[in-house]
C-alpha cells in the first residue's frame, strides 16, 4: 500500500516508511493513496468471525502484498489476546468496551499492533529506533506496555505534569528498561508540539531513527478500525442501522471509524462527542475550524485544543464540510453534565463509566433527542473506570473495585524526568542521550 501526505499528494511513502517516519517531511499526515473495500462475502458472514479473523482480513486488505497474510496472522496473534465486547445498557443502546487489554484502555489496540508491525520490519532491517510519544493519559500506558523490552526500540513518553490520573501516571513511569517518561510543565498540546518539532529537526534526524506512537502514525490508526467492524459483527443480528458515539480528543478514534466506513462498514452516523475542548463540534456546526488552547477537564485524555487528526477526518470526505457534517454529528459537554451522566447510568443500570465513556454516552443521548429513527446506538468506552478511581468514587459516592493489574502499580514509585515545555531543553535531553 502506498501513502501520501495530506499537504502534498506527490509526497509518497511505502507502508514501512510511513510507519517509521510517522510524519511526511512537509509535516502533513500520511493517508492511504486509495482505500480498498472489504469483500461483500466477508461482510455477509462477519457475524461468524472472531476478532482476530476480522483484524487479519482488514489488515490484509489494506497492506495488500507488502506483508504476507501468514505474517499478518502472526502479527495479529502477537498483538491481541483480548476482545472488544459490546454490552447492552438499554434496549437500544450498547457500550463497546475497549479496556480489556493490558493497560486497560483502548490505546492497547493501536499500540500493540504498531509494536508488532515495527518489530516485524526491524527484524528484516536490523535497525534501531527511538519512539517519541505525547500522551494526555492513556496513550502513554498503552505504548509503554506495547513496546516494553522489544529489541531495537527505545521509548520516550512526554506527559503533562499533574494533568493525568495517578494510575495513568504510574503506568508510564514505573516500567523502566527501554521506557523513559518525561514530565512536562505544560499541557498535552505542549507535549504534542515538542514531539512534532523533534521530527522536523534535522540534527535529531541525523542522530536517531525517530518514530511516533501517537495516532498521527498510520500504524496506530489502522488497528483502531478493527473494533468498529467487530461491534458490527456482534450487533448485525439486530438488523438495525448502527450509530457510533465516539469520545474524541485527538480524533484518531473517530478517524479510524471513518476508515472502517470507507472500507465498506455499514454505519448510519458517527457522533463526535467532546468535552469543553470543542473545536470539532463547532466546526461541524459552523463550517469554521478554529482551534484554541486546551481546557482542563475531568475527561483529561480528551483535553486537546487542536486535534492532529482533524485533517484526516475531513480528508475522508474530500475536505467538503457539507459531506463531513452530513455523516458526523458533534456535541460537547461540561464536567457537571459528565458527572451527572455517570451517576444516572450507575443508578439505573449499575454500570460504571469513566468520564470519557460518559461523554460518549451523552453524545448518543443528545443524538437520540434529535433523531427518532429506529437504530442501534453504540458508545465507546475507552478506559476502565478504575483508572480514574478518585474521580469515579467521588462522583458515584461509593467505592469500586480496582483490578489487580492496576492496584499493584500504586505501590511502585514513579520515575520521571521533569522539564519545561521547551524544545531546546527537550532536544538537549535527546542529544545527550539522557532519555
Amino acid at each position: 500500500m502506498i501513502f501520501h501526505s495530506t499537504k502534498n499528494a506527490n509526497l509518497k511513502a511505502s507502508l514501512e516508511k510511513a510507519v517509521f517516519n510517522s510524519l511526511p517531511p512537509d509535516n502533513g499526515l500520511y493517508m492511504p493513496d486509495y482505500i480498498p473495500k472489504i469483500s461483500d462475502e466477508f461482510l455477509a458472514d462477519i457475524e461468524n468471525k472472531t476478532f482476530k479473523e476480522i483484524a487479519v482480513e482488514i489488515t490484509t486488505t489494506l497492506f495488500e502484498n507488502e506483508i504476507t497474510r501468514t505474517e499478518i496472522e502472526s502479527i495479529i496473534d502477537r498483538a491481541y489476546d483480548f476482545e472488544a465486547p459490546v454490552v447492552q445498557i438499554t434496549p437500544d443502546d450498547y457500550v463497546l468496551e475497549l479496556f480489556h487489554g493490558p493497560s486497560m484502555a483502548f490505546k492497547d489496540f493501536g499500540a500493540r499492533f504498531m509494536a508488532a508491525v515495527m518489530s516485524y520490519f526491524l527484524a528484516r532491517s536490523k535497525k534501531e529506533i527511538k519512539i517519541l510519544v505525547a500522551t494526555s493519559g492513556d496513550t502513554g500506558g498503552a505504548v509503554a506496555q506495547g513496546f516494553y523490552k522489544i529489541p531495537g526500540i527505545s521509548v520516550t513518553i512526554l506527559y503533562p505534569s499533574n494533568k493525568v490520573s495517578e494510575i495513568q501516571e504510574k503506568q508510564l513511569t514505573t516500567l523502566g528498561h527501554n521506557v523513559t517518561a518525561i514530565e512536562v510543565d505544560g499541557t498535552f498540546d505542549d507535549c504534542q508540539k515538542l514531539v512534532k518539532e523533534a521530527f522536523l529537526d534535522k540534527e535529531l534526524a541525523e542522530q536517531f531513527n525517530l518514530a511516533s506512537a501517537n495516532s498521527i502514525n498510520i500504524a496506530r490508526l489502522i488497528p483502531q478500525s478493527f473494533y468498529f467492524f467487530s461491534a458490527y459483527a456482534q450487533l448485525k443480528k439486530l438488523g438495525k442501522p448502527l450509530v457510533f458515539s465516539v469520545p474524541s480528543g485527538n480524533f484518531g478514534n473517530l478517524s479510524a471509524g471513518l476508515l472502517a466506513y470507507r472500507m465498506g462498514l455499514p454505519v448510519e452516523q458517527f457522533i463526535a462527542s467532546t468535552n469543553l475542548n470543542n473545536a470539532v463540534p463547532r466546526y461541524l456546526e459552523t463550517g469554521k475550524y478554529e482551534p484554541v488552547a486546551s481546557i482542563e477537564t475531568i475527561s483529561n485524555a480528551m483535553d486537546v485544543g487542536n486535534p492532529s487528526n482533524f485533517v484526516r477526518m475531513v480528508r475522508f470526505f474530500g475536505d467538503d464540510w457539507n459531506l463531513v457534517s452530513e455523516k458526523i454529528s458533534g456535541f460537547f459537554f461540561d464536567d457537571e453534565q459528565t458527572r451527572k451522566a455517570m451517576r444516572e447510568v450507575f443508578g439505573s443500570t449499575s454500570y460504571v463509566m469513566c468520564p470519557h465513556t460518559a461523554v460518549a454516552y451523552l453524545g448518543l443521548v443528545e443524538y437520540r433527542k434529535k433523531h427518532k429513527s429506529d437504530f442501534t446506538g453504540v458508545f465507546l468506552s475507552t478506559a476502565h473506570p478504575a483508572k480514574f478511581i478518585d474521580l469515579v468514587e467521588e462522583t458515584l459516592g461509593k467505592s469500586i473495585e480496582i483490578p489487580e493489574r492496576l492496584k499493584s502499580l500504586l505501590e511502585i514509585e514513579k520515575v520521571s524526568v521533569k522539564m519545561k515545555a521547551s524544545f531546546l531543553e527537550f532536544k538537549t535531553l535527546l542529544m545527550s542521550k539522557l532519555v
